[in-house]
C-alpha cells in the first residue's frame, strides 16, 4: 500500500435526500451480497465510505467491496483476546475507561511501549482493538473515536515502516471515517523529522484531525481541557485520574466482552464464503473506475523506497547520538 498525498479538496455538503440517494446507489452497486454484512452495509456505514471518497459512489462502492472481501478472509470479528494477549502486555494500545466530552470512545496508543517485532501480531491486535471499540457503540451514538498517542519512551528505533504502512492501510481503508481526532501528546524533538516524512502522504482529512499537544504550553493544553474531563483523564496526558493501565484487569475485561460477542459479527459464515466471494466478483464486472481527474485518492506515490531509506538514516543518526 502506498500513501497518498494530502490535498485540500473541498468537502461536499449534501441534503438528507441526496445522501439517501447515494446510499441507495451504493446498495445497488454492492448487490444482494450486502445482506450478509448487515453492519458494514448499514446506512451509517455506507455514509462513512461515501464521505471517505467525497461522495463518489463508484469509488465508495469499490472501497466497500474491498473491505467486505478483506473481512471474509481476515475474519476480524473472530479474533479473541487469547489470540493477541502477548501484544497487549505492556499497554501499547488499549481502550480507555472514559470517553471524551462528545461521548466518543478513546483509544490510547503508546508506541514507546512496544514489546514485539511481529508485524502480523501488531496488526491483528490493532484490528482487535478497532472491532472491540466499535462493538461498544450503540445505535445512534457518536461513531467516531479519539486517539491519544503518548510518546513516553519513544525514539526512532520504535519505528517500523512496514507496521506504519499496514496501520495506515487498515485504519484508512478498512475503517474509514472512524477517526474523530488524534492527539499527539509531547512528541520529542526527533519526531519532527519523522513527521516531515509522513505528513505529505497523509490523506487530507486525516491530516486535519491530527493535533499536537505539549504539557508545557498552557495554550496547547486547552485542547485537552476542551475535549476531556481532566479528573477522568490519564495522568500521562495531564489528567488527574489515579488510574493506570493494569494488564490483568484489562485482560479480564476483554475476555468478558469476548464472551458477550455473538458468533456472527457482520461477516459471512465460512460455508457461504465461496459463493459470497463469487457474488462480490460478479458485482465488480463492468464497474472499473477511471483514475483520471482524482489524484487526491488515486495518484500512487512511488517514493516509498526513498522514504524507507530516509527513515533508516534517521534511525542510524538517532542511535549514534544516543551512543
Amino acid at each position: 500500500m502506498s500513501f497518498k498525498k494530502a490535498r485540500a479538496s473541498p468537502e461536499k455538503s449534501l441534503s438528507y435526500e441526496e445522501e439517501q440517494a447515494k446510499i441507495n446507489e451504493i446498495k445497488k452497486l454492492i448487490g444482494p451480497v450486502a445482506s450478509n454484512f448487515p453492519s458494514q452495509c448499514s446506512d451509517a456505514s455506507i455514509l462513512r465510505f461515501l464521505r471517505a471518497r467525497n461522495w463518489n459512489t463508484k469509488k465508495a462502492s469499490k472501497m466497500l467491496k474491498e473491505t467486505l472481501k478483506w473481512r471474509l478472509h481476515y475474519k476480524p470479528g473472530k479474533i479473541q483476546w487469547e489470540d493477541i494477549a502477548p501484544e497487549a502486555e505492556m499497554g501499547k494500545l488499549y481502550r480507555a475507561n472514559y470517553r471524551d466530552k462528545h461521548g466518543r470512545i478513546v483509544l490510547v496508543m503508546r508506541p514507546g511501549f512496544g514489546n514485539t517485532n511481529s508485524v502480523e501480531g501488531q496488526i491483528k491486535y490493532l484490528v482487535y482493538c478497532m472491532e472491540n471499540a466499535i462493538a461498544k457503540l450503540d445505535e445512534g451514538q457518536e461513531q467516531q473515536m479519539v486517539w491519544l498517542i503518548d510518546f513516553q519512551k519513544w525514539n526512532m528505533a520504535c519505528i517500523s515502516m512496514k507496521v506504519a504502512r499496514e496501520t495506515a492501510n487498515v485504519l484508512q481503508d478498512r475503517y474509514p471515517e472512524r477517526l474523530g481526532v488524534a492527539i499527539l501528546y509531547n512528541p520529542p524533538k526527533i519526531f519532527e523529522s519523522f513527521w516531515l516524512l509522513v505528513k505529505p502522504f497523509l490523506e487530507y482529512k486525516t491530516y486535519k484531525k491530527m493535533k499536537f499537544v505539549y504539557s508545557d504550553q498552557p495554550q496547547s493544553m486547552k485542547i485537552m481541557e476542551s475535549l476531556f474531563d481532566m479528573d477522568k483523564l490519564d495522568p500521562a496526558f495531564g489528567g488527574k485520574s489515579t488510574d493506570n493501565f493494569d494488564f490483568q484487569a484489562y485482560a479480564k475485561l476483554m475476555k468478558d466482552e469476548d464472551k458477550q460477542k455473538s458468533d456472527y459479527r457482520g461477516h459471512a459464515l465460512p460455508s457461504y464464503q465461496a459463493s459470497i466471494m463469487s457474488d462480490l466478483h460478479e458485482s465488480d464486472i463492468g464497474s472499473e473506475i477511471s483514475d483520471e481527474g482524482d489524484s487526491s485518492y488515486n495518484q500512487e506515490i512511488r517514493s516509498d523506497s526513498n522514504s524507507h531509506d530516509e527513515m533508516e538514516r534517521l534511525q542510524r543518526d538517532s542511535k549514534s547520538k544516543a551512543d
